[in-house]
């Protein structure tokens, strides 16, 4: 899968040790933020680039990084067609994607251990949006998502 992964100076070593974690399971990852622990790049910056990362349709799915998470993906999300969530946990990574079709994971440095991180990267990328759902359930979701592609085509 081709990830895009971007951080600000606050999510630096996370991002290094997520993109290490899905490059290992042979993802193809594109660094498009911070590239030096000395570097400054700010959270709105690292959101940005990651947003027009997804934007540009070269990647399946991002990864962003900051202190706390919030930050990267409040700027991340405020680009169409980018579908960022801040996560904390497993089983909310895989969520993301099976329930939201979310297309960006965001995750802080100082909430997320390494390693629980790593596995929620891989949670992330190895869903698949309704995987598993009854037609029912299925429809419901995508319901759902098709009424956030209406808000978003008419608020922005």
């Amino acid at each position: 899968m081709k990830i895009a992964i971007a951080s600000d100076a606050s999510g630096f070593r996370l991002k290094e040790h997520v993109k290490q974690v899905l490059r290992e399971a042979g993802h193809d990852v594109t660094d498009v933020g911070q590239q030096r622990e000395d570097e400054a790049v700010r959270y709105y910056e690292a959101g940005e680039l990651l947003a027009r990362a997804i934007q540009s349709g070269a990647y399946e799915r991002g990864f962003v990084m900051c202190g706390s998470g919030a930050g990267v993906c409040m700027t991340a999300g405020k680009f169409r067609g980018v579908y960022a969530v801040a996560c904390e946990s497993e089983y909310t990574a895989a969520e993301l994607r099976r329930i939201t079709n979310a297309n960006v994971m965001a995750m802080g440095e100082k909430v997320v251990p390494p390693a629980v991180a790593g596995r929620m990267a891989l949670a992330f990328v190895d869903s698949d949006w309704c995987d598993g759902m009854t037609p029912d359930k299925a429809g419901m979701v995508r319901e759902g998502f098709a009424r956030i592609r209406e808000i978003e085509r008419t608020q922005a």
